[in-house]
């Protein structure tokens, strides 16, 4: 059941939960926590602050900051302002964050006081940099104006989230507080059973729209609590499952693997008061789903979720039957179906054919990009170029993708922006990436580089690369290569290059 009380305006749920429990703990850190009360003020004063400086309805805010209390208030203060937020990962390069700067055409910028170099990077680029709102230790949250906040309107883009697609250059998804809302409403609390009893441990990057979703906005939604990680390390969420008070803990497989190997070091069976662990981001693999799940006693549910869809389609039901290896059944009001994406027909059950859905989470569209978004948005569907099939009774196996995304530990990786960074260094006559199999991280991009010369320069590249790209994004391996494979029209066979890998190991 889609519990449509949980969708509001972010000032309307804030004002909700602060008349109800003022001095209960919304968000925490390690540094600092913020009650719903004083949430309230916060944002409503840093709104106000934005407004003052000159931030128009629709204008877009970057989000420079690491995992953090500010990084919530600040995110939900752009959009009580009538904003856009758009995150921006703390590990992106000057490259990256100027493509992200320009491209949302930033009117304000909240960074951490320690990527100043990057920052001066980034404007050395001949990029014409915005309000700075910097955070050293600590946001700067001005004394509480008079000025009266818009009327939000939660139909209007309220987030741009950059992610990788097939092309080289990132893609913004555009969300609104509607669509994301719609999955508390739909998922997070109807079948997870997120409430304002939970505390939620969040280890995810909130720039990614699975944290921005449930860690921050499903928070926002139910009234919970949430923990903050900076970042993620297996010992420390141990510590802090052991020792503290969570009870729900969403995460990417690759972070269940590494919890799972800590505590089988550690001797650690119990998880404190947890009661549920959530997956997505990635596909979790069914043997690590059921050897979690017998060494905790804890539920790991799994789900499929994409950025364009505010994150979830599908999701498994605690204490139900469960496919293993199977992402679930799709959300209330969410419509799924499984088609020859050559003739647009729908599947047989038990047939792999491309995942394409329907709802009140999918995008607007893309920003700047209406042929991207076009090609993607079709009659009311989107076309996921993920490969899938269903059973009998509805449960849905993720099998592989038509796009070329390489998915490592959760994090999306566009082939083409890496093979863009690999082909300005002089050394490399051409290049491909793909995406290989990877015993912990799901998988990795490799790069196949025709070499201009006989000297093989991979660490010059890979320095290159480093100053181009975020270190997640970086080639595991340069393996040299006489020809890249191709079509007549020159597009890559990106197959015929994983064949070549698992020939070779």
């Amino acid at each position: 059941m889609i519990q449509f009380d949980l969708i509001a305006t972010v000032g309307t749920l804030m004002a909700r939960h602060a008349e109800a429990a003022p001095d209960k703990p919304a968000y925490i850190d390690d540094n600092r926590s913020v009650t719903w009360a004083g949430l309230q003020t916060e944002t409503t004063a840093l709104a106000a602050d934005l407004l003052a400086g000159g931030l128009q309805k629709g204008q877009s805010v970057a989000i420079w900051l690491a995992n953090s209390v500010d990084w919530v208030v600040a995110t939900l203060a752009v959009v009580r302002a009538g904003g856009v937020a758009v995150p921006i990962s703390v590990e992106a390069t000057a490259h990256e964050a100027a493509y992200r700067i320009q491209d949302c055409t930033a009117a304000a910028i909240f960074a951490e006081a320690s990527l100043k170099a990057v920052v001066d990077a980034v404007a050395s680029q001949g990029v014409a940099l915005p309000r700075l709102l910097w955070r050293d230790h600590g946001l700067a949250i001005p004394p509480v104006a008079e000025t009266a906040l818009p009327d939000e309107d939660i139909h209007a883009p309220a987030f741009i989230v950059y992610t990788s697609g097939t092309t080289g250059k990132p893609k913004g998804v555009i969300l609104t507080v509607h669509s994301m809302l719609w999955v508390s409403a739909a998922c997070w609390t109807p079948i997870a059973g997120l409430s304002a009893d939970d505390v939620v441990l969040s280890p995810l990057p909130l720039f990614h729209s699975y944290a921005l979703n449930v860690s921050v906005l499903g928070i926002l939604a139910t009234g919970a609590t949430e923990r903050i990680m900076e970042k993620f390390s297996a010992s420390r969420a141990l510590e802090l499952l052991q020792a503290g008070e969570a009870t729900v803990l969403p995460g990417v497989p690759t972070m269940f693997h590494y919890l799972l190997l800590a505590a089988r070091e550690k001797g650690v069976t119990s998880l404190g008061r947890l009661r549920l662990c959530l997956s997505a981001g990635a596909i979790l693999p069914a043997a690590l789903n059921r050897d979690f799940e017998v060494h905790f006693g804890v539920e790991l549910l799994d789900g499929y979720g994409i950025t364009e869809t505010s994150t979830m389609v599908t999701m498994n039901r605690p204490g139900r039957y469960r496919i293993p290896g199977s992402c679930g059944l799709p959300l209330p009001g969410v419509a799924v179906r499984i088609i020859d994406s050559a003739t647009g027909r729908d599947r047989p059950r038990g047939e792999e054919g491309e995942l394409i859905c329907a709802g009140p989470n999918v995008m607007q569209g893309y920003l700047n990009k209406p042929d991207e978004t076009e090609k993607v948005l079709r009659d009311g569907w989107y076309h996921t170029g993920d490969l899938a099939r269903s059973d009998e009774n509805g449960f849905l196996t993720i099998t592989g993708r038509l796009k070329e995304v390489v998915i490592r530990g959760g994090q999306n990786i566009s082939p083409g922006e890496v093979e863009e960074a690999l082909i300005e260094h002089p050394a490399v006559r051409d290049c491909a990436v793909v995406g290989v199999p990877h015993e912990t991280l799901g998988e990795v991009p490799v790069a196949y580089v025709v070499w201009e010369s006989s000297a093989v320069e991979t660490e010059a590249v890979l320095a290159h690369c480093r100053a181009l790209l975020a270190p997640y994004k970086l080639p595991h391996a340069l393996r040299a290569i006489n020809t890249i494979p191709r079509t007549g029209s020159g597009k890559i066979i990106r197959f015929k290059l994983r064949e070549l890998y698992v020939r070779e190991n």
